[in-house]
């Protein structure tokens, strides 16, 4: 795709390509922004290299962008989709310690944010689309009851969640603490900037 990109003629002036907070790693309690390096581990090597083939499209001038999402809280796909129906049925709870970041974004700030990086002409390279602040697991499940109005008293065990949620499971026991540096000097405004608000927005 991208080497039709770079044959089209007029070119296109912007490339806003999909990655992920994955490149971090995991980052336990550290705070990372968009000037960190790559993390290790099999998914930082998966964002690496998708990065990288984007390289051809900003070296015949188009401006990339590399939209590095993180966990989007809505009702339909990734492990929220598994989350939801186990907290309406009272099921929820802390996951593994609880002390794991969760960098998390809402739909609507995810949509908006790819909006705002598609006409932000002075934007390229990593920018990170997360909420302004990460959550720890422990605080996501509260939040998750107090919308949904149900106990989470009964926590999760590792093993249960990797035999439960599989590949995804990876993505709420890892920690990474991500900060959308890019995002916040540009004045972007979320309109879902705590996991409440946005674990309801995705509800309604």
């Amino acid at each position: 795709i991208v080497r039709a990109i770079t044959q089209l003629d007029p070119k296109p002036r912007v490339l806003v390509a999909g990655s992920a907070i994955g490149w971090y790693g995991d980052t336990g309690d550290k705070a990372v922004d968009e000037s960190d390096r790559a993390g290790t581990g099999f998914l930082a090597d998966v964002v690496r290299a998708w990065e990288a083939a984007a390289d051809p499209a900003a070296e015949a001038g188009i401006r990339v962008v590399h939209a590095r999402t993180g966990l989007v809280v809505a009702k339909a796909g990734g492990a929220w989709a598994k989350l939801f129906p186990l907290f309406r049925l009272g099921l929820g709870g802390k996951m593994g310690s609880g002390r794991q970041y969760w960098s998390w974004i809402s739909l609507r700030d995810e949509l908006a944010a790819l909006e705002f990086l598609m006409t932000s002409d002075n934007v390229s390279g990593p920018v990170n689309l997360t909420a302004p602040h990460a959550a720890t697991n422990a605080e996501v499940t509260a939040a998750m009851g107090r919308v949904l109005g149900r106990p989470t008293l009964l926590p999760v065990p590792s093993f249960a969640l990797k035999t439960a949620l599989g590949e995804f499971s990876s993505e709420v026991l890892g920690s990474i603490r991500v900060v959308p540096a890019v995002l916040e000097a540009e004045g972007f405004t979320w309109q879902d900037p705590d996991i409440e608000s946005a674990i309801r927005a995705a509800l309604a």
